[in-house]
């Protein structure tokens, strides 16, 4: 690897080389983070940008929805993640109940998520809904992702967790949608759970990059869970998802080996005290 090749990809990332990366057609890798130690191999392994999403409530909490998740778990876990970071892109999802209706609220909120934990920007769910809210933080100089489709903090309303703009009127309203947020000054959206048709149109109209979780291979970089995409979570197996890890196996037969051999006397051997 060349010199120039190695600083390129040691420096940091921030909005604008996003926006970089999507114009000479290079693909943005992004991944959830929770905490320090994950975070650290995460950025070592050389990720675009690290999402603290409010899937913490899901994959850390062991709640049904990412709704319970408060503003200030959002702020403990973005702060733990953001001391481990070096390289990439550290956004902080704005948790249900802190933007929407009320956008004196979410500047407030975005501003301690960033004087807070030291995060680079933050991210918000839906479009028009939440224009006013978007403007307001975006006035204070505040970088916001979008996030359209499946947004899972509207899933009662919704219903369900199936694929979102099939019908002609709904994709007509996210393509609107994508293109107010470009308008308004959002650096990226993610698009969840749409039709892959539908997100390579909205990528390609669009200037700013598209991140899509389950919206096909024609957007402009892609995001998992990090607790799905290792493995560690069991029970959640979507089209999209591809895993890379078993890490929910390893971790277990590692586990009965450790109780195996407390028991047995075997740990600690000699070498293993003092």
């Amino acid at each position: 690897m060349s010199v120039a090749k190695r600083e390129a990809e040691s420096r940091k990332v921030t909005t604008r080389r996003l926006i970089e990366m999507k114009q000479r057609g290079e693909k943005i890798s992004m991944l959830t983070a929770y905490d320090y130690s994950m975070a650290a191999l995460i950025d070592q392994a050389g990720m675009d940008v690290i999402l603290v999403g409010d899937s913490a409530s899901n994959v850390m909490a062991g709640n049904f929805t990412t709704l319970p998740v408060t503003l200030d778990q959002m702020i403990y876990h973005g702060k733990s993640v953001v001391k481990a970071v070096k390289r990439a892109l550290v956004i902080v999802d704005l948790p249900f109940g802190t933007y929407q209706g009320n956008s004196k609220e979410a500047l407030v909120s975005a501003i301690r998520v960033m004087k807070e934990t030291h995060a680079e920007g933050v991210k918000i769910e839906g479009g028009v809904e939440i224009r006013e809210s978007a403007e307001r933080i975006l006035s204070a100089g505040i970088p916001v992702m979008g996030h359209l489709g499946l947004t899972p903090q509207s899933i009662n309303k919704f219903g369900t967790y199936n694929v979102r703009a099939k019908e002609e009127e709904e994709a007509q309203k996210l393509l609107a949608d994508a293109h107010m947020l470009e308008d308004v000054g959002c650096f990226g959206i993610v698009l969840e759970k749409i039709p892959a048709k539908l997100a390579a149109q909205v990528a390609a109209e669009l200037t700013i990059p598209m991140i899509g979780i389950g919206a096909g291979g024609g957007v402009d970089g892609q995001v998992l869970v990090m607790h799905d995409m290792l493995g560690i979570t069991q029970d959640f197996s979507p089209r999209f998802l591809r895993r890379y890890a078993n890490l929910g196996e390893e971790i277990t037969r590692a586990v009965q080996n450790y109780i195996e051999d407390v028991k047995s006397a075997d740990f600690p051997n000699e070498k293993e005290q003092y």
